[in-house]
């Protein structure tokens, strides 16, 4: 019954943050993605190529007042990690080996941020780079079972953010007419990942002919020659990651 009630909380949080209409509809959103996932913290940041910034999430002020007094944005290995990388980073992979770094996870730990993390790189027209990230306090093999259990759901909801938070920008950076559908992101998320297009419809609760017409959408949006061509286009253009 409780995992009836996350699933159906799951849906109707994506469905009122594709509905969002303005930034403070996207915090509202990712506070309640924090209660649905049982996760301490939830961020979602981008900044476009002319350097114009927007995030929302659940960082405490105090996190916030004190990264950009120290200047942390510099040596933030989760920041650096983020434009090198298109898949989604587990916070202890990252390089934490110099003094800064050490010194930066520690203060961040003691602000609340939490001693494990995800991130997932996102990228945009014209320069856009985003990241969304969860983090939370608890021991390594539960963090394990996080990620194991809910990676899918955190990189779709990542793209819901991304795309949302295109479409709110006042200059309207992204090219609506070949934006990629929800569906369609999932369906190709998915086949990145491996699975064949019976698993995709068996996971995405859809028929197999549902996929093919959401593949073919897809294709045609990203003018690729073939299923292969458009999920290699879209891994490219920062449209899924996996």
């Amino acid at each position: 019954m409780t995992q009836f009630v996350k699933i159906s909380a799951y849906e109707q949080a994506l469905t009122r943050l594709e509905q969002a209409k303005e930034r403070a509809d996207l915090q509202s959103v990712i506070e309640e993605f924090c209660g649905i996932f049982e996760v301490e913290r939830a961020v979602y940041h981008w900044v476009n190529s002319k350097g114009a910034h927007m995030g929302v999430g659940t960082y405490p002020q105090s996190w916030i007042n004190r990264y950009l007094q120290k200047g942390y944005l510099k040596i933030d290995p989760v920041i650096l990690g983020g434009f090198q990388r298109f898949h989604p980073m587990d916070w202890k992979n990252l390089d934490w080996s110099s003094k800064h770094a050490r010194v930066f996870q520690a203060d961040a730990i003691a602000h609340g941020v939490g001693n494990q993390g995800l991130s997932i790189p996102l990228r945009g027209p014209r320069g856009q780079y985003a990241l969304f990230s969860v983090s939370h306090n608890c021991a390594d093999d539960a963090w394990a079972k996080f990620i194991e259990s809910r990676r899918r759901d955190l990189i779709l909801i990542s793209h819901y953010f991304n795309k949302k938070a295109l479409e709110l920008e006042p200059e309207k950076i992204a090219n609506v007419a070949s934006a990629l559908s929800p569906r369609e992101i999932e369906t190709l998320t998915l086949l990145a990942m491996g699975y064949n297009r019976a698993q995709v419809a068996q996971t995405l609760l859809i028929s197999e002919h549902t996929v093919r017409v959401y593949v073919e959408s897809a294709r045609f949006k990203l003018g690729s020659m073939n299923t292969t061509h458009a999920v290699a286009c879209a891994l490219s253009r920062g449209l899924i990651v996996i």
